[in-house]
């Protein structure tokens, strides 16, 4: 038995939201390592383009669909016209989320919108999309970026938690229900990784402190150390795993 070939993704068209940095292009490179070609999805076409060269001087082969997730249209729109142009989307990551941090006695109502509308419903719209055409092929998967907040809750940071709590149960609820059309939806739990998004944690001496004492590798992750839970998941290697959340995090989870 190849057991090797179990994790090979040659043939897969992977679909990453929020890939045109930090974790989602770390997993984007990931992905192609293992023969996937990859769709970067993100706002920003500067930041895509840029990533696109970066992959493609790697000899990636590599697509992108400008859309902000929230944006339900525009989303249906590039999904069905990808899939009906070009190709199947045979791997969707649902990585794109924000997150604004502040006391919530008197966070603003808006900005507490716009973490679950990017977070949760972003996730929700774009599965949607790319859902109904693996429930046609009976054949897909999912993976949501979850998070520590999944399971942790953290002082200034309610928001961002709820979304993860909620993206954790979106994971599980799609699981069961699409299941029987042999799609498998499973969530990566990052535990505190060195990206953009925690520049103000890593800044922080006493959180950096308290993060390295607490989590049994001491130290904090780094986005390519991600990969291999990516490709096990979105690979046949991962084909009776579903409903499962991985949590890559440096043993914290245990340990807390």
């Amino acid at each position: 038995m190849d057991t090797l070939s179990l994790f090979s993704l040659k043939g897969k068209t992977a679909l990453i939201t929020g890939s045109g940095s930090g974790i989602g292009l770390a997993l984007a490179e990931g992905l192609a390592g293992a023969g996937a070609k990859i769709i970067l999805n993100g706002r920003n076409e500067q930041k895509l383009v840029k990533a696109k060269d970066k992959l493609s001087q790697n000899g990636v082969e590599t697509d992108t669909l400008i859309f902000d997730v929230t944006d339900s249209s525009a989303v249906k729109e590039s999904v069905n016209n990808y899939e009906n142009q070009k190709g199947p989307i045979d791997i969707l990551i649902n990585n794109a989320g924000i997150n604004i941090r502040g006391p919530f006695e008197n966070f603003d109502e808006n900005e507490w919108k716009k973490v679950l509308e990017t977070n949760i419903d972003g996730a929700m719209t774009v599965s949607q999309a790319v859902g109904s055409f693996m429930i046609k092929r009976r054949a897909g998967k999912i993976i949501n970026i979850c998070s520590m907040q999944s399971e942790l809750g953290r002082p200034s940071i309610v928001p961002y938690a709820v979304s993860k709590g909620g993206i954790k149960m979106l994971t599980k609820a799609l699981a069961a229900e699409w299941g029987k059309h042999n799609i498998q939806t499973n969530g990566i739990g990052p535990g505190y990784f060195e990206t953009e998004l925690t520049i103000p944690l890593r800044n922080n001496p006493e959180f950096d402190s308290w993060l390295r004492s607490r989590t049994p590798a001491s130290r904090w992750g780094q986005p390519k150390e991600l990969v291999g839970a990516a490709v096990f998941l979105a690979s046949e290697a991962g084909d009776y795993v579903n409903g499962h959340i991985l949590y890559v995090d440096g043993g914290l989870l245990a340990s807390v």
